[in-house]
């Protein structure tokens, strides 16, 4: 067997070379479990696994453990037996696998005093709820290389629900808690794994590369605030395939910064790959945005199938939030019930205090949209520019949607670009254009 680190290595190879269309896999690289070179359980750090015991002490123990021998020869798995694992957030290190049994559950504790405060990200200045600095993780990372988080579906609960009630009672202190934050890492591979009920978004990868997340579940109520499924921010080399996404707010969003905050720390998320996702949610099946201000660039996403959404398709961005969208290609798309097929919006999204300036406009460009079928859709779609920085070369190709009465007409304003074979008829904006030549090719 190849050693982990060639193996993610290999993934990002085949995202770099593969062409549009093709059907490459990144699941390939994703055996369940990798041979490491050592193995232990948690369950050998005095953890207890009844759901009462508090064990982040074991867990912190264990990786503290792996962290000492990291220099071993192909690094460790820390096993995590079946049970219900009660703990506060605990990082990982490099070269480990986290790997969770059928029937294993880490539980985050409810005790949301006991969570550490971390740092803002620099690409958005704040914690993203509120100013200062925000809770970390769950389970966190930074600066990690050849890290895999995978099992046999063992389960990786929030217990959101005291988080939740926090937002909605307006008593939060500070921003909350992802289930899964990896900072500055490479080589990743997180598959085989349910994440539920985060505080708030669930998988966060960012300032990240080289990574893969396959088959996994996410799931939490529609009605639980900002639990977005796979947030991947600021990241480049990536593949997201085969999983099953059910939450509060967009199934998978792409984001790279914060207004001025992203502008200066420019880092784009770029090279992604996100194919085969099946889910369902109040909000958007696949977002960009609207945090993009480091550019979001070179983005391939295919065969994806939706329910009971509010937007099929949402890419969003804001005046004053600069950066750029574009080569964005979006196909083989199935949508059952809808609020808006299609939203490509420039007034979406809030700004992390009052220093931003509403003069820096973000670049929309190269964006197409082929093979979408939808019925129970209320509206068609919104695609709405800004005035000073039209949206350009929008492509819709093959795009059939239908309502259970009639559908609302396609709404446009400040977009340039090409519509073939669109039901119902597109805007003129596309319609009438002469920009059609790039959207047949």
């Amino acid at each position: 067997m190849m050693p982990a680190p060639s193996l993610c290595l290999l993934a990002a190879v085949l995202l770099l070379l593969s062409p549009a269309g093709a059907q490459e896999t990144c699941s390939g690289a994703a055996p369940a479990p990798p041979r490491r070179g050592a193995w232990m359980s948690v369950a050998s750090f005095g953890a207890i696994g009844d759901g009462r015991t508090l064990n982040t002490a074991a867990f912190a123990r264990a990786v503290a453990r792996i962290e000492r021998r990291r220099g071993a020869r192909g690094g460790t798995l820390l096993y995590v037996p079946p049970g219900v694992w009660l703990t506060g957030p605990f990082n990982l290190t490099s070269h480990m696998t986290l790997f969770l049994a059928r029937g294993a559950v880490i539980r985050a504790t409810q005790d949301t005093s006991s969570w550490p405060l971390v740092d803002p990200l620099p690409s958005y200045g704040r914690g993203r709820e509120l100013p200062g600095g925000r809770y970390t993780s769950l389970i966190h990372g930074n600066g990690l290389q050849d890290v895999f988080i995978t099992g046999e579906n063992g389960t990786i609960d929030g217990q959101g629900s005291v988080w939740w009630d926090m937002w909605k009672k307006r008593t939060l202190p500070f921003t909350r808690p992802h289930l899964l934050e990896l900072m500055y890492s490479t080589d990743v591979i997180v598959s085989n794994v349910v994440f539920q009920d985060s505080p708030f978004w669930n998988i966060h990868p960012v300032y990240c590369s080289n990574v893969v997340i396959a088959n996994v579940t996410v799931l939490a109520p529609h009605d639980s605030p900002n639990t977005d499924g796979i947030d991947l921010d600021s990241s480049n080399n990536v593949c997201i395939e085969d999983s099953y996404i059910s939450a509060g707010d967009d199934l998978i969003s792409i984001k790279s910064g914060w207004d001025e905050y992203g502008i200066a720390f420019a880092r784009p998320s770029s090279d992604i790959t996100i194919r085969r996702i099946t889910g369902s949610g109040p909000f958007a099946g696949f977002a960009v945005g609207s945090e993009t201000s480091g550019g979001v660039e070179n983005v391939f996403v295919e065969h994806l199938n939706f329910f009971s959404m509010g937007v099929g398709i949402h890419i969003k961005t804001n005046s004053g939030r600069g950066g750029f969208i574009r080569n964005i290609t979006v196909s083989e798309v199935t949508l059952n019930g809808a609020r808006y097929g299609l939203r490509i919006a420039g007034d979406v999204g809030g700004h992390p205090d009052t220093s931003y300036n509403p003069n820096v406009l973000p670049v929309v460009d190269s964006v197409t949209i082929k093979n979408v079928w939808g019925q129970n859709i209320r509206q068609a779609g919104l695609i709405r520019g800004i005035r000073s920085s039209v949206f350009s070369r929008i492509c819709l190709s093959n795009v059939k949607l239908y309502g259970s009465a009639s559908i609302g007409p396609w709404k446009c304003r400040d977009v340039s670009g090409g519509a073939l074979d669109v039901q119902p008829s597109p805007c003129t904006e596309l319609a009438s254009t002469s920009e059609t030549g790039f959207c047949t090719t």
